[in-house]
């Protein structure tokens, strides 16, 4: 019997938002934040941020209420994390080519 929050094909913002913040911290992690190091292993994280992202808008509703703009935080908040994710992904690399 699988928990309902591991069960993809339930809604869940709580599984969405700890997928967005742990692959942020992975990001961190692995591009040794203060170095910034060149690293292909980000793109992971990005997909898994942007699987996140599909699962809160999936939890999106048609009619506003408090709960819509919840959820639309939580979109912004993904969408925060995976430009930073792709900020440590491509400023490596952006400073070699301007190193050459």
């Amino acid at each position: 019997m699988v928990p309902r929050i591991l069960n993809p094909r339930n809604r869940s913002l709580l599984r969405g938002a700890l997928l967005v913040l742990f692959s942020l911290g992975v990001a961190m992690r692995l591009s040794d934040f203060p170095n910034n190091r060149a690293n292909p292993y980000l793109v992971l994280p990005v997909l898994a941020t942007i699987a996140g992202t599909i699962d809160h808008l999936r939890c999106m509703k048609t009619r506003w209420s408090w709960y819509h703009g919840g959820v639309v935080l939580l979109v912004y908040m993904d969408l925060m994390a995976i430009s930073m994710i792709l900020f440590f992904l491509l400023y490596p690399y952006a400073l070699w080519l301007t190193a050459h």
